[in-house]
């Protein structure tokens, strides 16, 4: 894709990051992202609720607070009622309005699949935008959401688990980036991304490729979902999972004991996931608290920036 090159273009597509930043005067730049997919729970209101939560996160994942969205709507008009496209409508206006935000309008097409998701816009000052492209060796590695939804929505999917037994991935998927965004602005980090389709190494290697530096992971340190093992183990992994990993092969070294399992977790495709956040080591327990004080899902030390080759990851 050409790049457009213009001196109030602060952050592009060059360095995969999450959302485009562009300076509108010297104390206020804009920021914009758009997300959607298909359906991956059952009920219509959660998924709206989801489908916001996670294109309002790449807002949060730049330091910046959401100011409006605009709905993207794919749905087959002729097969789903349009009161259902109500409730997937009524559940994101809830984590929009959560926000603080607005929704100012949007577009619908008639698609033989349902789809739904939001263009969002924030702002932010741009001495203040957090990056993928800032970690330094040295720096912590800090996770604010526990992994697992790819395999648990898969699960849903196969009959493995009711809708009942998703509802705490749910409330993760739910639960806004807003808290752990206001928690790394004030620790003053290097570096965040959200963690969402390439799973937790896919996106930490972007971040670390941005960056121009290298990682150890420590697998055990990284929160899962209740069950998302017990779901891996039982077969239900999403196609997006295994290719994640298996695009993963050339940058990432795992330790002969991490099993194929954990593999597949630390690779597993996300919705809507936490903060991903690199954080000067002498920050990291200011970092903690913070989260703590905003009650984000969970606030863990998976591992460290590291010299070496950019984008590569060791995993123990």
């Amino acid at each position: 894709m050409p790049l457009p090159t213009d001196p109030r273009i602060l952050v592009d597509a060059s360095t995969r990051d999450d959302a485009a930043v562009i300076r509108l005067a010297p104390d206020r730049a804009l920021v914009a992202t758009v997300d959607f997919f298909t359906p991956i729970v059952d009920s219509p209101y959660d998924f709206g609720r989801i489908a916001a939560a996670n294109a309002l996160s790449d807002v949060y994942a730049m330091g910046a607070s959401p100011l409006f969205t605009l709905s993207i709507v794919g749905w087959p008009r002729g097969t789903l009622p349009l009161e259902v496209l109500g409730d997937v409508l009524r559940g994101g206006a809830d984590v929009v309005r959560e926000a603080g935000a607005f929704i100012l309008g949007g577009h619908s097409v008639d698609d033989p699949e349902p789809k739904f998701g939001m263009v969002a816009i924030g702002e932010v000052h741009p001495e203040r935008i957090v990056t993928n492209a800032g970690a330094r060796a040295g720096d912590v590695l800090v996770l604010t959401k526990p992994i697992g939804t790819g395999i648990l929505t898969t699960a849903l999917k196969r009959d493995l688990l009711s809708e009942a037994e998703l509802g705490e991935a749910v409330a993760v998927m739910t639960t806004l980036n807003a808290g752990a965004a206001r928690a790394m602005t004030g620790a003053g980090v290097h570096a965040a991304t959200d963690v969402t389709g390439f799973g937790l190494l896919g996106h930490l290697h972007t971040l670390l490729a941005a960056s121009g530096v290298a990682a150890e992971v420590a697998a055990r340190a990284v929160p899962l979902l209740p069950r998302a093992r017990e779901m891996a183990e039982r077969g239900a992994i999403p196609g997006g999972t295994t290719r994640n990993l298996d695009g993963l092969a050339e940058v990432v070294a795992f330790d002969p004991g991490v099993d194929a399992v954990t593999r597949l977790l630390l690779a597993d495709a996300q919705t809507s996931g936490g903060l991903l956040i690199a954080v000067p080591a002498d920050r990291r327990d200011a970092l903690l608290a913070a989260l703590q004080r905003e009650h984000t899902p969970v606030a863990a030390v998976i591992g460290r920036a590291v010299p070496g080759p950019a984008g590569r990851i060791s995993v123990a």
